[in-house]
């Protein structure tokens, strides 16, 4: 069996619920903290981020069967999967999915395999991944040594400021989460009184849901080192889970000099990196605790199974970055042992839509009351046509 065309697109695909939401809309719901705060008076709206689309990615056998990746910045990733990454591998052997991950990032060599070109990589490699899995009529689980869990533990991240925050955490209690995430809203910029808002919020969370159910911060790399360690010494009362995504991802120094001024505070980070090489730095100088790739960013699948080993040797866990909005961070959980929980973020549903309405991928199976357990079907169990994504296509 070969290869017969790698073929990428910008896509749609967010969701299209149907049900109202509970409550009201929050006017002032206001902002996450974010790296650009400081220049956040330049910028009204902070209107600084990228408007390019998903983008999809079809691998297709000599037989006609095919597989589906999904990746982010559209934009450049297309041109790099069409005029780059489908010359090196079509006419090779679908199954050789190491070899074909090796290669596409020994060719971004050049450019530079993070960021763009990682997303790039993890829209083939996955898609490669659920074609191999429809070859073998196998879920890609299986193919990863078999489930090690019979559900997994999912947490909830209040990703959207569009309503309330209590809004949201009183519906993520309803729909059994038993751990939640929020976002820093004020970041150095603001000084003290942004720090008292932050307390404030985390204080205000921690009341609502109780002692029983685990709270993680996250800030957005938006933080120093100064204020990373205000912000772990006055979040103790609250007994977080972890503070997440603090420094700039390439600012690894930074990363060791806030371990060492907060020993006792967990730490988790890694979104931002890229193929294997940081998450091997981190965990060999122990910087963090819980290492946090995202599948369809980081390399996709192959990547995130060496970062899970590199993990175990270490003693650290990982709990990749939305890794329940779609069927590989699924499939890739229910088989790893150093994968505790998985995150459901994009908002996870506003505050009265059932999470049936927002999925993005048909076919990825829906968290129900805290716990999620991945499609048996072949491949990712992805449930689209060609006519599905064609539609879609922007």
């Amino acid at each position: 069996m070969k290869i017969k065309s790698v073929k990428a697109f910008p896509i749609n695909i967010a969701p299209r619920p149907t049900t109202k939401p509970r409550v009201q809309e929050d006017p002032d719901g206001g902002y996450f903290a974010s790296p650009m705060d400081r220049y956040a008076s330049d910028r009204p709206g902070r209107t600084w981020s990228d408007n390019w689309d998903r983008v999809a990615c079809v691998v297709t056998a000599d037989d006609g069967t095919w597989g589906l990746g999904v990746s982010i910045a559209a934009g450049p990733v297309t041109s790099i999967i069409n005029d780059h990454f489908s010359e090196l591998i079509v006419g090779l052997n679908p199954m050789a999915t190491e070899k074909l991950w090796d290669m596409m990032r020994r060719a971004s060599a050049a450019h530079g395999t993070a960021g763009i070109a990682s997303y790039a990589i993890s829209a083939v490699d996955n898609a490669i991944w659920d074609l191999k899995g429809k070859l073998l009529n196998r879920p890609v689980y299986e193919l990863l040594g078999g489930p090690v869990k019979e559900q997994i533990f999912c947490y909830a991240s209040n990703t959207m400021l569009k309503y309330k925050t209590s809004d949201y955490m009183d519906w993520f209690m309803d729909l059994g989460f038993k751990a939640v995430k929020v976002f820093l809203r004020h970041g150095p910029e603001e000084g003290l009184a942004g720090l008292n808002k932050n307390v404030e919020i985390i204080a205000n969370v921690r009341e609502q849901i109780g002692p029983d159910v685990e709270l993680a911060v996250d800030s957005w790399l938006s933080l120093n080192i100064e204020y990373a360690v205000r912000v772990c010494e006055a979040l103790k009362p609250y007994n977080i889970k972890w503070l997440e995504d603090y420094m700039l991802p390439e600012d690894m120094d930074s990363y060791a000099k806030l371990r060492s001024r907060v020993p006792g505070q967990t730490l988790a980070t890694g979104e931002h990196w890229y193929t294997i090489h940081p998450f091997a730095d981190a965990a060999g100088r122990g910087l963090v605790d819980i290492l946090q790739p995202d599948i369809q960013w980081v390399g996709g699948m192959t990547a995130s199974i060496r970062i899970c080993h590199i993990a175990e040797a270490h003693g650290l866990t990982v709990i990749g970055h939305a890794g329940m909005n779609y069927p590989y961070g699924q499939h890739l959980a229910y088989a790893m042992p150093v994968i505790p929980w998985g995150e459901r973020s994009e908002g996870v549903s506003p505050p009265g839509v059932p999470l049936e309405e927002m999925v993005s991928l048909p076919g990825t199976p829906v968290i129900k009351n805290g716990y999620v357990k991945p499609s048996d079907a072949p491949g990712f169990g992805i449930e689209v046509s060609l006519d599905w994504l064609e539609e879609r296509a922007v």
